[in-house]
C-alpha cells in the first residue's frame, strides 16, 4: 500500500510516526520552546539513557523534524522550521472534504 502514496503523502506519514512516540513529542515540544539545546539538556529532562535519546533525535532528524549542528563534542539541535511548517501547512490541507465545521441550525433553512 506504501508504493500508492505521494512523495509527499510518505513525508506526512514519518512525520506523524516520529511525532506518535511520547518521548519524541515531548522532545520537539521542548526544543520548540527553548530553540536550541545540547544533546545533554534532553538527557537530563528524560528518564532515558543517552544512547537511547540519541536514538530517538535521530528519528526527529531524519523525519525532518528537527537538525542538529556538531559544537564541538556535542550536538546542538534546534527545531526545523521549514520542516515544522511544511507539517503544519499539510495538516492543514489534509483531508479538506472531512469534518466541517457544522453550520449553526438558524442557518440552515427548512
Amino acid at each position: 500500500m506504501d508504493e500508492k502514496l505521494t512523495t509527499d503523502q510518505k513525508r506526512l506519514a514519518r512525520m506523524l510516526k516520529a511525532l506518535g512516540n511520547p518521548i519524541r513529542f515531548q522532545i520537539v515540544e521542548y526544543l520548540a520552546t527553548s530553540q536550541t539545546c545540547i544533546t545533554n539538556d534532553i538527557v537530563r529532562l528524560l528518564p532515558l539513557a543517552q544512547s537511547t535519546v540519541s536514538q530517538h533525535l535521530k528519528v526527529l532528524r531524519e523525519a525532518g523534524l528537527i537538525k542538529g549542528e556538531i559544537e564541538g563534542p556535542a550536538t546542538c539541535y534546534c527545531i526545523d522550521t521549514d520542516g515544522i511548517q511544511w507539517l503544519k501547512d499539510q495538516i492543514g490541507n489534509w483531508l479538506p472534504e472531512c469534518c466541517a465545521p457544522a453550520l449553526p441550525k438558524a442557518l440552515i433553512q427548512p
